[in-house]
């Protein structure tokens, strides 16, 4: 099938190389020059296990292509993807404009009969929107349809190749047939293609990310409370995760979500809400939740050192919002440098992937090292803020020899409290008891 994915972001990129390595011949536009340059000479612009390999295969074998020129996709494709940003409005909406503009311009250009995927996060409606911009430029046959990406940073090539459904919004038998032909090859251990209209599919989106970050606030909220009446949160998570009606993901306690999908999907749905006259008071707390969650930590930092920071310097392992990918979007990370360095903080950070995504957002307001050993000389206390699996065994003799006092404040909830304790740490984690070395 010959097949454009506009856009070349976490989702565009992912969705057309596995498409691709399906056998599809698949043109990906973008306007930026230099990163289509790099592309088409084997650069991936963006951190993704697992992509690489698909990639400069596709390349090789020339199913995959990269263009700037969006007319030269339309001419070869029948099947285009949006896979376009949609960042949040000041007042959470989210912001369309880029789809729109597109969908206009595809107005003028499509000839013959062709879908039109949204495969951004959109809010419910848009489909509509999509068709109607197209419409005012073309009055001959095409369907927009709603495909929302279920995709996790880290494991976004295989939840695309392997998913646990695929949702398509559509009422147009033509394009489930040609869908349905489309995406038969990733489902064959027996997940489902679900079809339905378009507004369900782009709420059934929304509605996943909402929920999933609502158990992540709850799971926070717990483990605050748990740290107050003397409970673990570790065997609290056990408890409830081992009930088939709650499930043991997105239990993990720690300093809140970040990312491209979560704050923005939550935001966006509630503001989705309020046009409709209604109120998501539980998500509205979500949110509320999890900014607090981010800088959770603080006044633990704080009141550890007397109230005053002046002239304490951190350590930190971990920037990105996640493990297993390059992404700073919301990263609790950023959230903490900044409160510490207005404190009169410094900061001297590592991270495997992110950091620099994270030089170019803030510059040298902290010191970046080449490791994350290279981190402690002369540090007051480790800050653990992301859980890359490098952080989760490390060798307690260079912590020992370089941190000018035993101190870790684990915002992920790596170690084990009774060993950090053996070892004669101070160490403060979320919803547990606090190991004090004095």
């Amino acid at each position: 099938m010959n097949i454009a994915v506009v856009g070349t972001g976490y989702v565009g990129l992912v969705t057309g190389t596995c498409l691709a390595e399906m056998g599809n011949h698949v043109v990906c536009v973008d306007i930026d020059e230099a990163k289509v340059e790099k592309m088409r000479n084997g650069i991936i612009p963006i951190y993704e296990p697992h992509l690489d390999n698909l990639f400069e295969r596709n390349i090789r074998q020339k199913r995959l292509s990269f263009s700037t020129v969006l007319q030269d996709a339309v001419d070869h494709a029948n099947v285009i993807f949006l896979a376009l940003p949609t960042p949040p409005d000041a007042d959470g909406s989210a912001d369309l404009q880029f789809i729109l503009q597109v969908a206009n311009d595809l107005g003028k250009m499509i000839q013959d009969y062709t879908i039109i995927i949204d495969k951004s996060t959109v809010p419910v409606g848009t489909a509509d929107r999509v068709h109607a911009a197209v419409s005012a430029n073309y009055s001959g046959d095409f369907d927009v349809v709603s495909n929302p990406e279920f995709l996790r940073e880290g494991f976004a090539v295989d939840d695309f190749m392997k998913p646990d459904r695929v949702v398509i919004g559509t009422e147009s038998e033509r394009a489930q047939q040609v869908l349905d032909e489309l995406f038969k090859p990733f489902v064959r251990q027996g997940n489902p293609i679900l079809f339905m209209d378009e507004k369900s599919a782009e709420m059934t989106k929304y509605a996943a990310n909402a929920f999933l970050a609502t158990k992540i606030s709850f799971m926070n909220e717990i483990a605050n409370l748990c740290e107050r009446v003397g409970a673990d949160v570790d065997k609290v998570r056990i408890g409830i995760g081992s009930d088939s009606r709650i499930g043991n993901r997105f239990l993990f306690p720690g300093i809140g979500y970040g990312g491209s999908c979560f704050p923005k999907d939550v935001q966006a749905i509630v503001k989705t809400a309020k046009e409709y006259g209604y109120n998501l008071e539980i998500l509205e707390s979500v949110m509320r939740v999890n900014e607090n969650q981010k800088t959770v930590l603080l006044p633990s930092i704080i009141d550890y050192y007397g109230g005053d920071l002046k002239g304490k310097h951190f350590a930190m392992w971990g920037l990105a919002f996640k493990p297993d990918t390059d992404d700073i979007r919301e990263a609790p990370a950023l959230y903490i440098i900044e409160m510490l360095t207005k404190l009169g903080a410094t900061v001297k950070a590592y991270d495997p992937e992110a950091m620099s995504n994270v030089q170019h957002k803030i510059g040298e307001s902290i010191q970046y090292a080449t490791n994350e050993y290279d981190t402690l000389d002369g540090a007051d206390a480790l800050i653990i803020c992301t859980e890359w699996s490098v952080f989760r065994t490390p060798d307690f003799r260079e912590l020992d020899s370089r941190l000018k006092e035993k101190t870790i404040f684990d915002g992920r909830n790596l170690y084990v409290p009774a060993k950090m304790r053996e070892r004669g740490y101070y160490y403060k984690s979320i919803g547990r008891e606090t190991v004090s070395n004095k």
